[in-house]
């Protein structure tokens, strides 16, 4: 035999093997998944501004510390309502000829995964105050500051949001602080990460290892609520800190709040399900919370409860049955 002498035909094989080996794992393959999973109905493509969001999400290395895939664990849960599944990546493209797809999933989680955190946390305000300095809204935080992606100003132009610091990280700055159009971009795209309600026809994969349930400390007492500690923690802490003083000038302090401790259960309910605009001209716009999170009235009845209970502050526990009524009214 000539041929593994002829390296024409040696190398002119080798070739066209590999060719037929890439065709039917890779590219075969790969059609056929975009054929089979289509986006999800209720998904949204990214607008321009969330496009170019994303492409500074590259830039600035955010993928090296968060990821974007919520797994089949118990411990996961905290960042999304299901597992994700790969029909969650579908409407991801190719970015251009020389980019792949980015689905940023991501592989280490120094910061924590942002796959549904345009519901987890969704206050323009807080994302902000977070790129400018993480420690501002979270004290342990390790994240670096992007202060780069913000201006200072001595006055404000026309459609410019100041955004509010507290004093201790606006040392050495006298002007306004404005976000670039980059930072608008950004939390732009961070605020389009929520995941799509799956359709009936398609099952949600079940978190692995759950842990028993922990119950409130009313649940001695028969009122069986679940533990309104770890749901502020979880939906609320971020904003209003662990200890309940807020971050001043940003976030207001649920320690000896007036709608904490008042009587005005129907006000307090609606800020938990729906957020405000205005109720406190000082501090920034509060998100729809409850209604982001799917809180039932036992949620909120344990928040409540845990607000009221907790850092010095002496309210009315209420009944998850109270709750309920107010929710179907302000339905």
């Amino acid at each position: 035999m000539d041929f593994f002498s002829d390296h024409k035909k040696l190398f002119s094989s080798a070739l066209a093997f590999f060719l037929f080996l890439t065709l039917i794992i890779c590219i075969f393959p790969a059609l056929n998944n975009q054929k089979v999973y289509q986006p999800l109905q209720g998904s949204k493509p990214l607008t321009e501004e969330e496009s170019r969001g994303k492409a500074i999400y590259i830039r600035e290395g955010c993928v090296a510390c968060h990821t974007q895939q919520v797994r089949n664990v118990d411990m996961d849960q905290v960042f999304g309502s299901r597992p994700s599944l790969a029909v969650d990546y579908a409407r991801n493209k190719r970015l251009n000829l020389f980019q792949n797809t980015a689905t940023l999933m991501g592989t280490e989680r120094t910061g924590p995964d942002l796959t549904n955190i345009g519901a987890r946390q969704s206050s323009k305000d807080w994302q902000y105050s977070h790129l400018f300095n993480p420690r501002s809204v979270v004290p342990e935080s390790v994240m670096p500051s992007y202060q780069w992606l913000f201006l200072i100003k001595d006055n404000l132009d026309p459609g410019d949001k100041e955004i509010s610091i507290p004093d201790a990280f606006r040392k050495g700055i006298k002007g306004k602080i404005v976000p670039s159009r980059d930072a608008s971009d950004l939390v732009a795209y961070l605020l389009s990460l929520k995941q799509t309600e799956l359709p009936k026809s398609i099952p949600p994969r079940e978190f692995l290892y759950k842990k028993e349930e922990k119950k409130s400390e009313g649940a001695a007492g028969g009122d069986g609520l679940p533990d309104g500690e770890a749901l502020f923690m979880t939906n609320c802490a971020t904003c209003h800190q662990a200890s309940g003083e807020g971050v001043p000038g940003a976030f207001p302090p649920l320690k000896g709040d007036k709608v904490v401790l008042g009587d005005n259960l129907e006000l307090y309910v609606t800020i938990i399900m729906k957020g405000y605009n205005g109720l406190a001209p000082q501090f920034g716009e509060m998100p729809p919370v409850g209604t982001n999170a799917n809180f039932t009235p036992e949620d909120v009845a344990a928040i409540i409860n845990h607000e009221r209970t907790s850092w010095g502050n002496t309210g009315k526990k209420v009944t998850a049955e109270e709750v309920k009524a107010i929710m179907d009214k302000i339905k």
